[in-house]
């Protein structure tokens, strides 16, 4: 059976599945310097991180979707509706308090945040016979390995990061509910890697990227969340490993390996050129968009000192988030056929 990549060998691999091994191999020779890099450059770790990855991979969803003449008149409904839904969700949230509306969004992502890894397990799971059991383990697996780093945090003292704010999670602690929760995640693990292993053996076949996708998850949210307490190294591996992956996915699947014919006025983004394009259009959106939290909500990187939005924040919170709110439930659907 053949490898199961999803454009090719090299590319997967560097884009896809080496940045949560990659980010943790960083951490691990130059942890020593973690704290500087944090207290001495934030702005810059602000801008790479959260801006030009974590802010510009929403964007990606643009050439899956709305850039794309097929699938716009596909889904022009759901494309229509559902950012007017998510602004509208977003206002009511927003009624309850700021506190319930970050908390909600917080559940949000880091469900979108889970699937996304499920999804690229799917992928590549893609070539392997289905069997009940197969299905259920691989399931079990890839929950289990962003399933126990949450319940942790929700389980365990206050860590040292948020997903949005301060007190987004509900939070008990609970020594006894820990210590169980951690014995069945690496009795999960284990058998995985024991079953794995025999499997391959027997049948002469191991499935390098799906193996790969599941060891990067369980590491970059075992050592982002439980094994680490501090706020930069979360945001790294947090933010790399799933940003990083997703833009290379959309254009490595649905721009590089489409015809200009299917990609129409996109053909334009179809060769070396045309990635450095898309990654700029990417950049260009997420800072406009974040310059505009900065400048009207956040005040931390940039202000307008003579102008105050204070009194219009249930307006503007609820409107800004709307590109990252649609991402998270329009991501559940426009990859199901796939």
């Amino acid at each position: 059976m053949d490898q199961p990549w999803i454009h090719k060998p090299k590319t997967d691999s560097i884009f896809i599945l080496a940045p949560s091994f990659f980010v943790l191999a960083v951490i691990f020779m130059f942890q020593g310097s973690i704290q500087t890099i944090e207290e001495h450059f934030p702005f810059y770790t602000w801008l790479f991180l959260i801006v030009f990855i974590d802010v510009a991979h929403v964007y990606a969803t643009l050439f899956k979707t709305y850039f794309v003449s097929a699938e716009f008149k596909k889904n022009k409904r759901l494309l229509l509706i559902l950012p007017a839904f998510c602004f509208g969700a977003g206002m009511l949230l927003f009624a309850f308090g700021s506190a319930v509306f970050w908390s909600v969004l917080a559940y949000v992502a880091v469900f979108h945040f889970i699937r996304q890894q499920y999804g690229f397990m799917r992928l590549y799971s893609r070539l392997e016979a289905k069997t009940k059991a197969g299905v259920f383990i691989d399931n079990l697996i890839i929950y289990t390995a962003t399933g126990y780093p949450m319940l942790y945090w929700f389980l365990s003292s206050p860590r040292k990061f948020n997903w949005f704010v301060e007190n987004e999670f509900f939070h008990l602690q609970s020594p006894l509910l820990l210590k169980i929760s951690g014995l069945l995640y690496f009795l999960i693990i284990g058998f995985y890697v024991v079953r794995t292993l025999y499997k391959a053996f027997r049948e002469k076949y191991f499935n390098i990227p799906k193996n790969a996708i599941i060891t990067g998850t369980a590491l970059s949210w075992y050592f982002g969340i439980v094994y680490f307490n501090d706020d930069f190294i979360f945001t790294l591996l947090n933010v790399v490993s799933h940003g990083i992956p997703y833009m290379a996915l959309v254009y490595l699947k649905e721009i590089d390996k489409k015809d200009r014919q299917e990609l129409g006025v996109l053909h334009f983004f179809k060769n070396s050129k045309g990635l450095f394009l898309y990654v700029a259009v990417l950049l260009l959106i997420a800072f406009s968009e974040e310059y505009l939290w900065e400048v009207l909500v956040w005040n931390e990187q940039f202000s307008l000192h003579n102008l105050h939005f204070s009194n219009w924040q249930f307006l503007l919170v609820p409107l800004l988030t709307v590109p990252q709110f649609t991402h998270y439930i329009l991501d559940g659907f426009i990859w199901k056929s796939k």
